[in-house]
C-alpha cells in the first residue's frame, strides 16, 4: 500500500446502522450526528468527507472585447462591475449539461480512486438541465455506468451546490449511503439572451463534482445552513417554459425563455445574505472567523465578495478564493471549481477549516463548513489503472446502448406476447 493511500480516510463498507449520536449542545454536536455498531458493539462516529473532486469546462472562451462586438458594452465596464474577463461556453451541440457532469464525475471518482460502481447515489445542481424530466443526473448516472446508484436533480439554483452537499451529508450520516457524487453543471449560454447586455456578460458553462464517503475520521462536512425566500422570486427568472406559462410562440418571441434579473435587488440580497449565512454556519460549526482558513464563495460577482466577505466579515483577501475572473458566474458549478483550483494553487491542506457559501434565484442562500481532513495529493496513476477506467468507460457505454437496442426491440411486440398466451393456455388445459 502506498503512502498516499495509507492517509486516506477509512471508509465503512459494511452499512452503517445510522443510530444517532449526540454528544452535546454547544454546536460541536453536529460533527458525530450518526455511526455505525461494530462487531464488540463499539459505536463508531461516521463523518461525510469530501474524498474526490474534479471539474470540466467548455474549450470556447468569449472575453469581454468578444462581447464588443456582440453587444454595446466596454470591457473596463465588465470588469470594473463585475470582475470578470472571460468565461468558457458550450459551442459544440455534443456539449451539454450532462456531458459536462459526466467529466466532472469521472475527474471526482478517478481522484478517489473509487469505481462507479460503489456510488450510491448521483445529485445533480444544476439551472440548467437536459430536459424538464427526465433527470439530468439519471443522464450522467447512466454515462458513467453507476449502475447501483440512485440519481437526481436538485433546483436551488447558484446554491445548489451547496444544497446538494447537505443532501450528501444527511445520507451517509442517516447510513442510506457510503458514497455520494456530487455535481454542479450548467450550460447558462443556452438561456442567455446575447442581445441583453446586463446578463450575458455575466454567465458562463462549466461542471464541478466532488464525491463525499463515510469515514470514521473526524471532520469533513461539520455543518449546513440553507435559507430561502420566495417573496424574491421575481428578481432572478427564466419565466417561461414551465407550467405557469407553458412554452408558445408568444413567449418565445418575447424572449421569455431566456434569463431575467433584477441586478440591483440581487446585489443587495446576496451582500447581505452571503455574511449572515457564513455566520450562522460557523456558529454551527462552532468555529468564529478567525478560525477560518479558506472561504470559497459563489464566484457571482467581485463586488458582492467585496462588500460581504471582506467588508462584513473582515476576512482577508488570502484566506478568500476567487477564480471568476476566468469563468464567470457558472451557478452550481462555481465553487467546485474553485475548490479544485484551489486545492491546484495549494490553498488548502488537511487540518484546513473551510467554508463554501453562496446565493441564488429562488431568492436561496446556502453555507457549510468543512473541516478538509484528507491528503490534497491525487493517487499515482499507472497505465494499468488508466485501461482498466477506460475499459470500463466503453463498457458502460455499451451497456447502455445494449440496454437501449434491447427496449426498442420488446417495444415491437405486444403487450401480451404470444408466449404468455401459450403459457396461460397450457396451464388452463
Amino acid at each position: 500500500m502506498s503512502e498516499q493511500q495509507s492517509q486516506q480516510p477509512n471508509i465503512h463498507a459494511n452499512g452503517a446502522s445510522g443510530n444517532r449520536h449526540r454528544t452535546g449542545s454547544n454546536g460541536n454536536s453536529e460533527q458525530h450526528s450518526a455511526g455505525s455498531t461494530g462487531p464488540a458493539g463499539a459505536f463508531s462516529p461516521r463523518f461525510a468527507q469530501i474524498v474526490g473532486w474534479g471539474y470540466h469546462v467548455p474549450e470556447k472562451v468569449i472575453t469581454n472585447f468578444d462581447l464588443e462586438q456582440i453587444v454595446d458594452t466596454k470591457d473596463e465596464w465588465i470588469r470594473s462591475r463585475t470582475g470578470i474577463e472571460e468565461r468558457h461556453v458550450a459551442a459544440a451541440p455534443s456539449e451539454t449539461s450532462a456531458t459536462l457532469g459526466i467529466l466532472a464525475g469521472r475527474a471526482a471518482l478517478e481522484m478517489a480512486d473509487v469505481t462507479p460502481s460503489k456510488v450510491d447515489l448521483i445529485i445533480c445542481a444544476t439551472s440548467s438541465p437536459e430536459h424538464i424530466f427526465p433527470s439530468t443526473a439519471s443522464i450522467i448516472q447512466d454515462g458513467l455506468g453507476a449502475s447501483n446508484a440512485g440519481a437526481f436533480d436538485l433546483s436551488a439554483a447558484c446554491s445548489g451546490f451547496v444544497y446538494g452537499l447537505s443532501m450528501a451529508r444527511g445520507h451517509i450520516l442517516a447510513g442510506d449511503a457510503e458514497y455520494v457524487l456530487v455535481i454542479g453543471a450548467e450550460t447558462l449560454s443556452r438561456i442567455v439572451d446575447w442581445t441583453d447586455r446586463t446578463t450575458c456578460v455575466l454567465f458562463g458553462d462549466g461542471s464541478g463534482a466532488v464525491l463525499v464517503a463515510a469515514s470514521d475520521v473526524p471532520g469533513g462536512i461539520t455543518a449546513t445552513v440553507l435559507g430561502s425566500d420566495g417573496s424574491g422570486a421575481d428578481l432572478l427568472t427564466v419565466p417561461a417554459g414551465g407550467s405557469a406559462m407553458p412554452a408558445s410562440l408568444e413567449t418565445v418571441s418575447s424572449g421569455g425563455h431566456y434569463i431575467k434579473m433584477d441586478g440591483t435587488a440581487v446585489f443587495r440580497f446576496a451582500t447581505r445574505v452571503m455574511a449572515e449565512a457564513t455566520r450562522q454556519v460557523l456558529g454551527k460549526a462552532g468555529l468564529s472567523v478567525d478560525d477560518v482558513d479558506l472561504v470559497i464563495p459563489h464566484q457571482a460577482n467581485v463586488r458582492i465578495i467585496q462588500n460581504s466577505v471582506f467588508k462584513q466579515l473582515k476576512i482577508p483577501e488570502d484566506k478568500v478564493f476567487i477564480n471568476l475572473q476566468k469563468y464567470g458566474n457558472t451557478s452550481t458549478a462555481s465553487i467546485p471549481i474553485a475548490l479544485c483550483e484551489a486545492i491546484e494553487a495549494g490553498k488548502i491542506k488537511p487540518g484546513d477549516n473551510l467554508v463554501f457559501v453562496g446565493f441564488g434565484a429562488g431568492l436561496t442562500w446556502a453555507a457549510c463548513a468543512i473541516k478538509w481532513s484528507v491528503p490534497i495529493a491525487k493517487p499515482e496513476e499507472t497505465w494499468w489503472r488508466n485501461t482498466q477506467r477506460q475499459a470500463a468507460y466503453q463498457a458502460a457505454a455499451a451497456r447502455s446502448m445494449w440496454k437501449r437496442a434491447i427496449r426498442r426491440v420488446y417495444s415491437q411486440f405486444p403487450a401480451k406476447s404470444r408466449w404468455g398466451e401459450r403459457k396461460e393456455e397450457s396451464e388452463a388445459g
